[in-house]
């Protein structure tokens, strides 16, 4: 018995929760496309993504630390990756929409410049005065316009569900511009899972790969609670921390994160009698979240991660540096665009240059902003 398309339909409607978004319900794609005959709308949009020029390219992107600090350190790809397995769990554990969820948390960096945040900085401070430079934003443009995979249209046609969660998608650190996708709506409860998915994630492999790098020490993390309790729950004295330790907190910090979400959410969304998808989206704020206690907890971490890791003088070396690299890379394109791939240079014709550039530019991997940077600026380097 083949698991056919109908059929997995036909199970949404019987096993996930009334404010669940179903695929049979999708607003659909910008070209029509045929339905695929064993494949949902969203398992399709799940597989473009992961195909995708972009997606293959999160693999030399930074996430904290630059690719040539070493081999087991989190990249932008590990860091999606992580966050799509802890959105599915969180999905599964409130009967939404799975499938969804994973192609919302595979796509939402997809618009990561190079080097991280600090690429992002120098993009949109070029970028003022030409429409500025958001990853989400870029994200959807990728999606929408930049990947060519199709004879038939620019992007990847992915559905109106997966373009909103990439545009919806807001964190701490994250906003965006969502006027095409009606802005005076909450997202989806799926891609809010993912928005709460990517938080957890950030949070306790940025602390993992602060650790593990020295930058941060565990005498450093005293009175930040959520520290402390996970270590006492994971049995672990914090002053003398092995690899085997780290790994142990890591995984009760997450196990405590997701456990948590799920009891909040699920509260919430029994207590507001939530009992559709548009119920959800008209309500003043997210569903999906954190108790107030673990809300706390999670902003002394994010401020204690923000003084030792992000601010260390390290890693902000580094994020001049490339701010630096990446302001040089787009100057030198846009006073000589004859120096730019000759693909690219066809995509000047009729177009904004700094737009063009930008994209150009904010698709590159570390090494090859890197190896650019040498051909441009080094007399030596063959070009």
């Amino acid at each position: 018995m083949l698991a056919i398309r109908e059929r997995q339909e036909e199970n949404e409607l019987r096993l996930l929760a009334p404010y669940a978004t179903r695929s049979q319900d999708s607003r659909g794609r910008v070209h029509a496309e045929a339905e695929h005959p064993y494949r949902t709308v969203f398992q399709r949009d799940r597989d473009r993504i992961v195909h995708a020029t972009a997606f293959r390219r999160l693999e030399y992107k930074t996430q904290v630390f630059v690719n040539y600090e070493g081999d087991h350190y989190r990249t932008r790809l590990t860091h999606t990756l992580e966050t799509a397995q802890i959105a599915r769990t969180i999905a599964r554990a409130l009967l939404l929409n799975e499938d969804l969820t994973e192609a919302i948390a595979l796509a939402h960096d997809l618009g990561h410049t190079p080097f991280g945040h600090a690429g992002e900085t120098a993009l949109h401070e070029i970028m003022q005065g030409h429409g500025g430079f958001n990853h989400n934003a870029q994200s959807l443009r990728l999606v929408e316009e930049l990947e060519q995979r199709y004879p038939g249209f620019a992007g990847l046609n992915l559905t109106w569900e997966v373009r909103e969660g990439i545009i919806k998608h807001t964190t701490a650190y994250d906003a965006s511009d969502a006027h095409a996708y009606e802005p005076e709506s909450r997202a989806s409860l799926e891609a809010q899972v993912v928005n709460a998915a990517d938080e957890i994630a950030y949070n306790a492999h940025d602390l993992d790969d602060g650790l593990r790098a020295g930058l941060i020490l565990p005498a450093q993390l005293d009175g930040v609670r959520v520290w402390e309790e996970t270590c006492a729950r994971a049995c672990v004295s914090p002053g003398a921390l092995s690899d085997m330790d780290r790994h142990a907190v890591v995984r009760e910090l997450i196990n405590a994160e997701v456990t948590d979400l799920l009891q909040h959410s699920a509260g919430a969304l029994a207590a507001e009698g939530i009992d559709s998808p548009q119920a959800a989206r008209h309500r003043p704020s997210n569903l999906v979240g954190f108790s107030p206690a673990m809300s706390d907890k999670n902003h002394e971490l994010r401020q204690l991660l923000q003084s030792r890791l992000y601010r260390h003088y390290r890693v902000m070396r580094m994020a001049v540096k490339a701010q630096r690299l990446v302001t040089a890379l787009f100057n030198a394109f846009l006073e000589e665009p004859s120096q730019l791939p000759q693909s690219v240079q066809r995509r000047l014709q009729g177009c904004e240059p700094h737009r063009v550039i930008c994209d150009h530019v904010a698709g590159m991997t570390d090494r090859y902003a890197l190896q650019e940077y040498r051909k441009l600026f080094d007399p030596e380097e063959r070009t």
